[in-house]
This record gives structure tokens, C-alpha cells and sequence, in this order.
């Protein structure tokens, strides 16, 4: 149970240390919102032309007698928005990431140099060009993990009472799971930690990545909100990914302060 509490005191712990820092905040914004308008624009797609998809798919219905066709056409229209829905949600931090990379992979250095006891951070050697596409990789694995996830949960979801009740809770956690995956990923990548030893890595760790995670995978099922956390979600996944790693941090409030006091003009 500790960890669980460890997790969730990272991410109030990014969320404060972008506080600090205006400037790696707001460029921290800008990848989250145009994911944001990319997504809001499928889904509005598929809200539109959702239903005449549904009709192009299941030409056997036409001849059935009303209301079924319709009945049974509008349900699979549902049951896509929902699924599109749901895998937006998953797959959300993995695109954010991806178009942000260079602003994210800087607001993580600047956080690993402000709690390091020597002031520095762990780089990579590899060009942009090859972090690039090491990320979108290992970040289509993660999503290929997520979409079974979330077909398998949103199937169990129509068994009574469970499905309604559990199957919500177990989603939670597996969103969990999954989103500090891939906000570790920009701190982990940079240290050379490949995708299965990050697996590894966070399953020997279940508590404290569900103490991070679930309550951000909650944050980010309310509108918008996902584009303000993602920073700060960065930040103190970095913090978590030092603790994962065994690496020594100091308390960042006097590291911080120490570093705004020397750029001031």
C-alpha cells in the first residue's frame, strides 16, 4: 500500500513542478492540443458518417422487417462510437507523446537535472530521427496491447452486474498500467531501457504504477482535461521512472528554486 501512495504523490509532484516552471508548461501544452483537435475531428467524422458505415457493413439487414434493421443497425453504431471512444482514451498519451516528442524529451531532462544530486541527466546518443522512430515502434506495440484490452473489457462489459460494476474498476487499472507505460517511456527510452524491460520493469512495481496511473486514467476521462495534465504527468513520471531505475533524487523544491534563482535577470 505504500507504493500505491508513492505513485499518486509523483504525480501531484509533476504536476507542482510544472507549476514552477511556466515556460516547459506551456510548450508542454501544445502536443496535447493538437492531438486533441485530431481526435475530435474522428470522432466527429464517425459520429456523421458512423451510421452509413454501419449500413454499408451490414447488408444482410436490409430486408428485415422493421423496427429490427434499424434497431439492430443503431446498436452497432453505438457500440462503434463507444469503442472509438474508449481506444482515444488508451491511445490518447502514446499520439501526444509521439507529436510531441522533442518538447516532451526536454521537459524530462530539465526535470532529471533539477533533482539530480550532480545536476545532470541522462541523454541519448541516437539522432532525433532514430528516437522518433523508436517511439512511434514501441508505441504501436503498446497500442496493439491496449486495443486487445479494450475489446476483451468492453465485451465483458455486457455480462450483468459485473459488467457494470468490476469490469469499469479492471478498465481503470489497465488504463492505468498502460498510460505511466508510455509517460515512463520518455524518461526510460533516454536510458536505453528497451519496451520489455520497461514491461518488466512496471509489473515489479504493480502498486506503485496503479498509484500513479488510475487516478490519472479518472483525470483524463473528463473532457479536455488530459491536454492540462499531460505535462505535468510527464514531469512526475520522470521522477517515478529515477525511483524505478534506483537512482538517487533530491527534493526538487530547493534544486528548483536554486535554478530560477540563477536565471532570473
Amino acid at each position: 500500500m505504500r507504493d500505491l501512495g508513492a505513485g499518486f504523490r509523483y504525480l501531484l509532484k509533476g504536476q507542482k513542478w510544472v507549476g514552477r516552471h511556466g515556460r516547459q508548461y506551456g510548450f508542454g501544452l501544445l502536443p496535447g492540443l493538437i492531438t486533441l483537435v485530431l481526435y475530435a475531428g474522428a470522432l466527429v467524422a464517425l459520429a456523421l458518417w458512423g451510421s452509413g458505415l454501419i449500413d454499408w457493413a451490414t447488408p444482410f439487414a436490409d430486408d428485415w422487417a422493421d423496427p429490427w434493421a434499424g434497431l439492430f443497425r443503431g446498436l452497432l453504431t453505438a457500440v462503434l462510437f463507444a469503442l472509438a471512444l474508449l481506444l482515444c482514451v488508451l491511445t490518447f498519451t502514446a499520439m501526444t507523446l509521439l507529436v510531441g516528442q522533442p518538447f516532451y524529451e526536454s521537459l524530462s531532462e530539465r526535470v532529471d537535472r533539477d533533482v539530480s544530486p550532480d545536476g545532470t541527466a541522462p541523454e541519448s546518443d541516437l539522432p532525433l530521427w532514430r528516437e522518433l522512430w523508436i517511439s512511434a515502434r514501441d508505441s504501436l506495440r503498446i497500442v496493439a496491447r491496449a486495443a486487445v484490452w479494450a475489446v476483451l473489457l468492453f465485451a465483458l462489459g455486457f455480462v450483468p452486474v459485473a459488467g457494470q460494476t468490476v469490469v469499469p474498476v479492471i478498465g481503470l487499472f489497465v488504463t492505468g498500467f498502460f498510460l505511466t507505460e508510455e509517460l515512463t517511456a520518455v524518461a526510460l527510452q533516454r536510458r536505453g531501457v528497451e519496451v520489455r524491460e520497461r514491461l518488466a520493469l512496471l509489473r515489479s512495481r504493480k502498486t506503485l504504477v496503479w498509484g500513479f496511473g488510475t487516478p490519472l486514467a479518472l483525470a483524463f476521462l473528463v473532457p479536455f482535461v488530459a491536454v492540462f495534465l499531460m505535462p505535468g504527468a510527464v514531469a512526475g513520471a520522470t521522477l517515478m521512472a529515477r525511483d524505478l531505475t534506483g537512482e538517487e533524487t533530491e527534493d526538487g523544491d530547493g534544486a528548483a528554486k536554486r535554478q530560477e534563482d540563477v536565471s532570473a535577470p
